[in-house]
């Protein structure tokens, strides 16, 4: 049991984006390649002090009224209550702690009680990019920039409440969850404090299943957990699982007694889910942007099926031809990353080649080596399938009547696209008008000017048609959740005051 000189229990879970597969990844019949981004939620865990039997504090200290109380009682069954005095609701929280709890207490409830003897303070920050920096940066007259935005505080006090707040598309409520859940799993003793070392061992699946459920149930729907996923697996190829698995879970009187551990374990293999190891390549950079074009995008998804429902024949050719091109995109950045491993020098120079030169130009030299010759050549086929990839999604936004890739973004993915050195972009997870990403070269001991994220950034922070603003996240090498020390998370002890 954790004492109050003992260091907290302090878990994170990254963001994701989408890159391909948007749609299809609610279809088991196909995948979709997701990234975990470096932003992440941070859930931090410690005895209430003074101490309070069976009370757990809950706070949000980037936002106003954000903070909840809750008492616990375990006779009959485990349940978690709001005080009434709390001035907001917070489902997704209140429905982490019961189920986890709920969790913890199936696998050994005397232990569970007495960890909770003296009650509960749990704090949770999300990264800056979470949320819109744009109002921020406008007040504080800075420009439109990467090392604008590094300059803001980690951690920032949004000065809003967090219903009011505007996220910006990186899957805020997945890894909160995973973040919150995973977190109360280790400090509750159900998973040990070593199980977040290991990629994918049984009690990181655990998490994993648990998290998927809440997060479900939270929203009222089961989706595809492409971010829970990603928040708890980092990046990888996804396969999303049956539904049925948490059909039992998903009513009004939801969790039986002695029924959750059973549905979600590990070694339930009606979680037919599928991770396959990806990453994107070396020396690259994926860059995301949050884009404010004045309007709120609706939910595209009904549309999509509705339309697949009226036009089978169309739709399946259609997502066919989508899932030909997102599985080649997988195994054409899969290769890349392959001649990486074969010879890195000359990886890095062909790298710094292309990065001065658009595309159709990459495999234009005849004087190049045959070694250089066959990573350009990759590296242009992937700019080729991304082209497709998004010149099929539009084509089914237009016969859905949703907008996937508006013309706004069109134009400007255009442009980011025709900037040297970069390979392919896109909108991801839904689409709409919410954002953007663009994958880049990244070489190594170059000009700044040569970066193409420079030229990239340049054209954001001076474009004018739409209020494009960079995030600063770029793909997380760290592999999904993780126990942290928070001694070594810049902010993070501030941001709990």
């Amino acid at each position: 049991m954790m004492d109050s000189t003992s260091k907290p229990t302090v878990v994170s879970a990254p963001g994701k984006v989408l890159i391909a597969g948007g749609y299809l990844v609610l279809d088991p019949a196909y995948s979709g390649i997701v990234i975990s981004t470096s932003s992440r939620f941070y859930t931090v865990i410690k005895p209430l002090t003074p101490p309070t039997a069976n009370t757990i504090r809950v706070r949000s200290p980037q936002f106003r009224d954000s903070t909840w109380t809750y008492s616990l009682s375990f006779d009959p069954l485990v349940k978690v209550h709001p005080d009434v005095n709390n001035t907001s609701k917070n489902k997704f929280v209140h429905l982490a702690l019961q189920h986890t709890i709920a969790l913890a207490c199936e696998a050994h409830q005397d232990t569970t009680k007495q960890l909770l003897t003296g009650g509960l303070d749990i704090a949770i920050v999300g990264d800056n990019d979470f949320y819109s920096q744009r109002a921020q940066l406008d007040a504080l007259n800075l420009p439109i920039t990467l090392e604008s935005l590094a300059s803001i505080p980690p951690f920032s006090v949004q000065g809003v409440t967090l219903s009011e707040v505007r996220k910006t598309g990186l899957g805020s409520s997945a890894a909160l969850i995973t973040s919150l859940v995973s977190g109360l799993l280790v400090h509750l003793g159900t998973i040990s404090t070593t199980a977040l070392q290991e990629d994918g061992g049984s009690e990181r699946k655990l998490a994993h299943n648990l998290a998927q459920f809440i997060h479900c149930l939270a929203q009222g729907k089961v989706g595809s957990g492409f971010d829970v996923a990603a928040a708890v697996f980092g990046s990888h190829l996804y396969t999303r699982f049956d539904p049925r698995v948490i059909a039992p879970l998903m009513g009004d009187n939801s969790v039986q007694p002695n029924s959750l551990l059973q549905i979600v374990s590990a070694e339930n293999t009606s979680w037919d889910y599928h991770i396959r190891p990806f990453q994107l390549p070396p020396l690259t950079r994926i860059m995301l942007a949050d884009v404010n074009a004045g309007s709120d995008t609706p939910s595209f998804i009904g549309k999509v099926q509705e339309w697949r429902k009226a036009y089978p024949e169309r739709a399946y050719a259609i997502w066919t031809a989508i899932d030909k091109q997102n599985q080649s995109l997988a195994s054409t950045l899969l290769r890349i990353s392959d001649y990486h491993s074969q010879n890195p020098l000359k990886y890095a120079s062909i790298v710094k080649f292309i990065s001065t030169l658009q595309p159709i130009q990459w495999t234009a030299d005849p004087s190049l080596p045959d070694f250089e010759t066959q990573v350009a050549a990759e590296f242009h086929a992937a700019h080729r399938t991304m082209m497709e990839i998004r010149r099929c999604m539009k084509e089914m936004g237009e016969l859905s009547g949703a907008a996937i890739e508006p013309p706004e973004q069109t134009k400007l993915l255009d442009k980011c696209c025709a900037q040297a050195g970069v390979i392919g972009g896109g909108v991801p997870g839904a689409g709409g008008y919410d954002a953007v990403w663009v994958l880049m070269c990244e070489p190594e001991q170059c000009r700044p000017d040569q970066w193409p994220r420079e030229r990239v950034e340049h054209l954001w922070s001076h474009y004018t048609e739409l209020k494009v603003t960079p995030l600063s996240a770029v793909e997380s090498m760290a592999k999904g959740a993780r126990l942290e020390n928070i001694d070594e998370i810049v902010g993070l002890k501030n941001a709990m005051q």
